[in-house]
Formats: structure tokens, sequence, C-alpha cells
């Protein structure tokens, strides 16, 4: 791994080499055999067939009489002529069992590696994922605050008198853009002030014929949310559900259960503004920020039917 290839194969080779001078398997096995499998005496010879006298000590067992003694010139291992040695055999177990040992030791290494590769790689998916949402974060702030200053900048144009409190509700949704969204997740209950605030803001501006329905039910306090991550449907639906010549009912619902948070935005579509795209940059994060976030625990469904544009979103809860 090192590239080190020749002195590597160099030392497996020296080290085979080795194996093959000293067999160490056939030694070990032939020791073995000499010590346990021989019944000869100290000098080779079986028990009574020495040239001293048979002493108690030295008594055959039974069955030893019938044993035939060795012939003239037959030797024993035990007790070779000088310059006589065994002949040479090939120990191909020791090679074996080194082959083996060295297979075993390439695939630990390469396990070890193969492992450590596959965390650099996880490591680089969430470095890459989190590259991914700060890249979206840094987009959406500008995308939401622009829009923002328009309406105030609407308000100051016609001197309305609710230009300061205006100001207010901007203010308010600057300190949660700006505080807040820096974290992965956010209180549910945050979430929930910022979009308030926006739409009171959209409400300064609106005329009588405009309907706003925002509901919010359940329990938020133990909840946690993607910071922003509804705030660009409810944008849509001021964006495009507006009409000044005709009655504009909006319908923005939330609501908290134990499971999931349901959220759930309609509005009318207008002849004026069916040439509009909706994939605008704050729709198009957003569904990327969900893949990323909430990937496998959400359900986003947009429905264009009957003159209505319709969001309902689906999100698993976090507790805090």
């Amino acid at each position: 791994m090192q590239k080190k290839v020749t002195l590597y194969f160099g030392i497996i080779l020296l080290l085979l080499v080795v194996v093959i001078c000293l067999k160490p398997f056939d030694h070990l096995m032939t020791g073995s055999f000499n010590l346990n499998s021989h019944p000869e005496g100290p000098h080779g010879l079986l028990p009574g067939q020495g040239d001293g006298p048979i002493s108690p000590g030295n008594i055959p067992p039974p069955g030893f009489a019938h044993y035939p003694p060795p012939f003239p010139g037959q030797m024993r291992p035990g007790n070779r002529p000088p310059g006589d040695h065994p002949p040479t055999r090939f120990d191909a177990v020791s090679i074996f069992l080194f082959i083996m040992i060295l297979a075993l030791s390439i695939a630990v290494k390469i396990s070890a590696l193969l492992q450590k590769t596959e965390q650099r790689v996880v490591r680089a998916e969430a470095d890459k994922t989190n590259a991914e949402l700060s890249f979206l974060k840094a987009q959406i702030n500008p995308h939401f605050l622009f829009n923002t200053l328009n309406n105030i900048y609407s308000l100051a144009i016609t001197k309305s008198e609710h230009t300061a409190d205006g100001i207010m509700k901007l203010s308010n949704i600057m300190r949660y853009v700006t505080d807040d969204i820096t974290e992965d997740y956010v209180s549910l209950q945050s979430e929930i002030d910022c979009v308030s605030d926006y739409i009171d803001l959209q409400r300064l501006r609106l005329g009588k014929n405009d309907q706003i329905d925002f509901v919010v039910s359940g329990d938020q306090e133990l909840l946690k949310i993607a910071p922003l991550i509804l705030m660009p449907f409810v944008e849509n639906v001021f964006k495009y559900g507006i009409s000044k010549h005709e009655e504009s009912p909006i319908v923005i619902k939330l609501f908290s259960g134990q499971q999931s948070i349901r959220f759930f935005c309609s509005n009318k579509i207008y002849p004026v503004n069916k040439k509009m795209d909706r994939t605008g940059i704050g729709l198009s994060n957003t569904r990327q920020r969900l893949q990323h976030l909430y990937p496998g625990k959400h359900v986003l469904n947009i429905v264009t039917e009957n003159d209505y544009y319709t969001v309902s979103l689906t999100l698993n809860y976090l507790s805090l």
C-alpha cells in the first residue's frame, strides 16, 4: 500500500526460502515420531537384547519374546552409522501453512484498509451534506429578506400608519433568521412565531377582499423542526394567491401531533398568475433540504386542481 512492491515481494521470497530450508513442520513431526512411536530401549535395542544378563529391570514384557530379532545389518533410527543421512523430503505442509498465514495477514490488512476507506467516504458524504445545507441556507436568507423588504417598501410608499409595526415584525423575522438559522433544527414554536410575524406583515398591505385563515393546533413545546422549512410555502401563497380584483381566500394550517407535524396551505389560482412559475429558488431549496434533513421521513404533496394550489407536508417530529 506504500508503493514498496519490490521490497514487499523480496521479503516474502526470502521468508519462503527460509521455510523451505528449515522445514519446520517436517522437523516437528519427525521429532515427535522418534520420541513416541518406537519401543526400543536407550541403545536402539528391544528390552532383553543386550549383552548383559537378563535382570528384573530388563525382562521383556509379554509378547516381545515372539518378535524376531533384527536381521544382521538392519539398523534402527537410533543407531545409524556415521555419514548415513536420511533422505531429503519436500516439506509441502510448511509451505502450505506459510501461504495460508500470508493470505490471512493480507486479508486482515485489506479489511482494515477497507474499513478506514468506508469511514472516509461516510465522513466525506456528511461534510458534503453539511456544505450543501449551508449553501442552501445562504440562498434562503437573501431571498426571504428581499421579499419582506419589498412589503415594507410598499407600506412606506403608501405612507401607511402600519409601517412602524411592519418594521417591528421584520425585526423579529431578521432576529430569527440570523440567530436561529445557524442550527440544523430549532423549536417548532420559533418557526411558528416567524410564520405568524410574516403573515401579520402581509396583512398590513392586503385589502378587505383577502381572507386569511391561519390556524395552529397541538402541542409545540417539545418539538423541533428545520428552520425556515415552512416559509417558502407561506411566501408562495401570498405571492401567487393574491388578487386586487377578486376575493383571495388563503388557508394556512399547522397541526403538531404525537408522531408528526402536518402542514397545509392553499390559495386560489388567478389567470394573471397562471403563467408565473413556482419553481423558484425558495421552493427548490426546500425540496433539497427536505431530502437532506428528513430522508424517508417526510411526505410532500403539491397539487393544482380546480383552480386551487394546495401544499400538504408531513414531517416526523424530533423531540428536544
